[in-house]
């Protein structure tokens, strides 16, 4: 029997997809510059029929690629042209919900507000909110670690992970974690969040909820300069208040979110979105502190969300900033590189200068508070070279982050996009034992291949770090 016979026969009729017209929907994730068709794809509907199709390409030893809703920008779901994908769609119940332990267990096709919308009714809420989580997947946002606005306060899914059911490469379920907020032992759990499908498939996710806050102001300030708007954040930060979100975006990205979803921003070079939210108390005092900050940096409107309505309204620019800017170019390039909050100035101003060099647009949108800057490279496809030099630009805005003491990814991850990247960043005693790590879950390396750790044959010979701190240069395997 070979292995497609013994998939077939382990999931539920129509669960296998093989037509090539039908392959093709499943050939990239939300960075499309990048496809590859899988020979096959495959929706099983629980952990026992995953079990089965990855016992059954462990023994054909044919690789695989787990797959959420796409949504991912890195390029993290591609799929490897002689494989299979195992679409987790069908994976969309939510197993139980114990609000004493404050603790829901999911499928990993669960979508992100879905968490939210089962336990709302009783005051909780699910904390970590992607821009796209009406659509995004619990495993998904598992592989990735996602954050969102509110990562600022409330962190990214590996805050609010506490267990989880893997299938390893060769088919093994285990258990990770469970309800307790730490478990002894090695912490594997945290390992597996953000590995980015490299290690397994999630199939059972156990999330931790909150209770809703006692009180939410949300506040949008506008400022002649994305310089003065960051130093609010500065003086925000400086003050010790504590916000759930402080979010900045730029004329360009004003401009396209006003023509898509029409949320009423002031005609502004740049706004700052801050939410405070806690016990009425401190956020009224939160909130007088923020404004007359704004006002000292030169906000010339300031203006704060009466009702959830008006809440909603000022988070639905920020919300569909991504997909607005389909308004004002016919293609782009999210790139999603980190810095330290007082390098914010210096690298916008760098990429000003690099949107002259490379001659394309960029609309910059960011999580203010933690430094995650989400630029959008504007280009057109159509035009012979746009999207090798729109790629280029990326590349050189990474760097910039990184000679700025940052990082490569806050929240989008690797992935193909960025793991020739890798080198920039970490030594190669620090990749080996990457390598190493990996290749104890995975030995014949079938599990979602080609992502996040560079080889010579993806990405040929590359520079090695920018930074030479002492503790880098000791390298991750000797302070291990």
């Amino acid at each position: 029997m070979s292995y497609v016979d013994e998939i077939r026969a382990a999931v539920p009729a129509g669960a296998v997809i093989s037509e090539a017209e039908q392959l093709r929907t499943y050939e990239c994730d939300g960075l499309t510059g990048h496809r590859v068709v899988p020979a096959l794809v495959v929706l099983p509907e629980s952990t026992e029929q995953v079990q089965a199709v990855v016992r059954a390409c462990h023994r054909a030893r044919v690789p695989f690629v787990a797959r959420g809703a796409g949504t991912g920008l890195s390029a993290g779901a591609l799929p490897v042209a002689d494989g299979v994908v195992i679409g987790l769609s069908r994976m969309n119940r939510i197993l139980a919900v114990d609000l004493e332990s404050e603790r829901i267990v999911v499928q990993p096709g669960v979508t992100n507000l879905q968490v939210t919308e089962a336990v709302i009714g009783n005051g909780y809420y699910y904390a970590p909110d992607p821009s796209s989580q009406q659509v995004c997947t619990i495993g998904g946002n598992v592989a990735e670690n996602s954050g969102g606005a509110h990562c600022l306060k409330y962190g990214f899914t590996t805050n609010h992970v506490t267990g989880l059911v893997a299938v390893l490469p060769d088919g093994e379920a285990v258990r990770l974690g469970g309800f307790a907020r730490e478990s002894p032992g090695p912490d594997l759990l945290g390992a597996f969040v953000g590995s980015e499908g490299t290690l397994g498939i999630a199939t059972e996710i156990t999330l931790r909820v909150l209770r809703r806050p006692e009180s939410v102001r949300t506040v949008l300030a506008a400022f002649d300069s994305t310089d003065a708007a960051g130093a609010a954040v500065s003086g925000i930060v400086a003050a010790q208040i504590v916000a759930s979100a402080m979010e900045i975006m730029d004329r360009l990205t004003i401009e396209a979110t006003e023509a898509a979803v029409h949320p009423g921003y002031p005609d502004a070079n740049a706004l700052l979105l801050v939410e405070l939210d806690g016990a009425v108390s401190q956020v009224e005092a939160d909130f007088a502190a923020v404004d007359g900050i704004c006002r000292d940096q030169g906000a010339w409107e300031i203006r704060a969300a009466s009702d959830d309505h008006e809440r909603a309204l000022l988070w639905k620019g920020r919300k569909a900033a991504f997909a607005a800017m389909g308004r004002v170019a016919n293609d782009y390039y999210v790139q999603d590189g980190v810095v330290p909050r007082t390098k914010l100035p210096e690298v916008l101003r760098r990429i000003v200068e690099l949107e002259s060099e490379y001659g394309l647009r960029v609309g910059n949108v960011f999580h203010a508070g933690d430094g995650n800057l989400h630029p959008l490279v504007l280009y057109d496809g159509r035009v012979e070279g746009e999207p090798e030099r729109a790629r280029a630009l990326a590349e050189a805005i990474l760097e910039a982050c990184i000679e700025a003491g940052g990082s490569l990814t806050g929240e989008h991850g690797i992935g193909v996009d960025k793991v020739c990247s890798m080198p920039l960043l970490f030594g190669s005693d620090d990749l080996e034992v990457m390598k190493r790590f990996r290749r104890a879950f995975d030995p014949d390396g079938l599990c979602n291949p080609g992502k996040v750790i560079p080889t010579p044959r993806l990405c040929g010979e590359v520079p090695g770090p920018y930074r030479a701190h002492p503790i880098e240069k000791a390298g991750l395997a000797e302070r291990l």
